[in-house]
């Protein structure tokens, strides 16, 4: 088969070209608390001074993160209260995507659709990009503290993303976790990780490429099968003689099942090494093999992707709630609210709620709670609204088809969460294909323009 032309940059153009900062998004330093800590000494310069920021005009709104839940948040806060000063803390220095990244990885798109700047975005929404990581936070006097200097606020919105669980896996030392991390990262958190895997498919050769599906409720839950699919389909194109190997805790894809079983089979036999029920119990990095209740599995090269937690910078702030077994935030679910705490919210990837972990949930929840912070500012109220989940997976990178799944939520008491209002479509089509490219090309218009 003719290899196919590849679209995307080489990682050292991206490199060279984005400036991609590597900084560790989220991690907290310091827990939270209203006195100081013997552990400040050490970062006493920054912490003890206000950040370079202009004089808020209006009441300050503080967004941390600056994935798909911040970027959106920090630019509806300010359309739905123009006299909101709203400051965004990220410490990245450019946003990678991580929805649409698998096409990346099959030379589907390139590096254009997936690189925006935070400069122009916080330009285009009339808040303010502080680039710096928040460290220690008094509710008490409305006071964050960040690498850039402190910051007085009246709201402030926690939206952080996520933290990998190396401990899930097997892996309890943490120097076998970082030699993991590093050696087989698991992609799901935006930038280097994606450099990496982009970097081992370029050089890979023969042989098994491990994935794996992790437990619990992972950041975007079609993307290790659809992630799996562009692999195969890339090593089909590229004329390579390897395997996806798709380790699956679960019996069958967790979502759009029938379409991916399909795609396996029909698209990608001899490509794609499904797995049910396998779950990973250990990881050998230097011996390059992993275990699973049923055995040993070799591999040639691997992302390997562990349990994912919410931020540590939720934990280190004490936000977290000890009973949720990804110590997520603990909130109202229906106000996004800190227990007795009306001016802190958490939202996205690190809220407690089993809503899907996924760019269009963490965008359209993004819209709902900036309306409430809003509103509540004035004295008002707005009422719960369920995120949209709108979800698109490739599956097949030549023919660039997709399948795609549209879903809300419902809270029945008694019953917990459940969806509602669910549209799916498991059979891929070229139609579906061009729609999933522009889906994300009109989510990154709302929140980059």
């Amino acid at each position: 088969m003719a290899k196919r032309s590849k679209t995307g940059l080489g990682r050292r153009d991206f490199l060279k070209g984005a400036a991609l900062a590597t900084a560790a998004s989220g991690a907290g330093l310091v827990s939270a608390g209203t006195g100081a800590s013997p552990a400040l000494a050490a970062v006493a310069g920054p912490l003890s001074r206000a950040a370079d920021l202009p004089k808020p005009a209006g009441q300050r709104v503080i967004v941390v993160g600056g994935g798909w839940s911040g970027l959106t948040m920090a630019k509806y806060l300010k359309k739905n209260n123009p006299k909101f000063d709203v400051v965004m803390i990220e410490p990245n220095a450019t946003f990678f995507s991580c929805p649409l990244s698998n096409l990346w990885l099959d030379n589907v798109i390139d590096t254009d659709l997936l690189l925006h700047s935070y400069t122009d975005a916080a330009k285009a929404g009339g808040y303010i990009w502080l680039q710096g990581m928040l460290v220690q936070l008094d509710r008490e006097k409305r006071r964050a503290f960040t690498t850039a200097g402190y910051i007085d606020y009246d709201y402030i919105v926690l939206s952080p993303g996520i933290d990998y669980n190396y401990a899930s896996l097997g892996v309890k030392d943490p120097g076998e976790a970082a030699r993991l991390a590093q050696t087989y990262p698991a992609g799901f958190k935006p930038g280097s990780e994606h450099l990496s895997i982009k970097a081992k498919l370029d050089d890979f050769e023969e042989g098994v490429f491990l994935l794996n599906v992790p437990t619990g409720n992972y950041r975007c839950l079609p993307g290790p099968y659809e992630r799996a699919c562009m692999i195969a389909s890339y090593f089909k194109a590229e004329g390579i003689k390897g395997k996806v190997v798709l380790l699956d805790p679960n019996e069958k894809p967790t979502i759009k099942a029938d379409g991916f079983l399909a795609a396996f089979k029909e698209l990608h036999k001899g490509y794609i090494d499904y797995q049910t029920a396998a779950t990973i119990t250990g990881v050998d990095v230097a011996g390059k093999t992993v275990e699973t209740e049923f055995g040993k599995v070799k591999f040639a090269d691997a992302a390997i992707y562990p349990r994912v937690r919410a931020a540590r910078l939720i934990e280190d702030l004490g936000l977290a709630d000890p009973k949720s077994p990804q110590l997520e935030g603990k909130i109202d679910n229906f106000r996004y609210t800190v227990p007795g705490d009306d001016h802190t919210y958490i939202a996205g990837d690190a809220r407690p709620m089993p809503f899907s972990k996924s760019g269009n949930t963490a965008n359209t929840e993004a819209h709902i709670v900036s309306r409430m912070i809003a509103a509540r500012a004035q004295g008002k109220d707005s009422p719960w609204e369920s995120p949209n989940t709108i979800c698109y997976s490739m599956v097949d990178g030549e023919g660039k088809q997709s399948i795609m799944v549209d879903a809300k939520y419902k809270f029945t008491k008694g019953k917990g969460w459940g969806f509602t209002d669910v549209k799916l479509i498991e059979k891929w089509s070229k139609k579906l294909g061009k729609a999933n490219i522009e889906w994300g090309k009109g989510l990154y218009r709302d929140m980059f323009s």
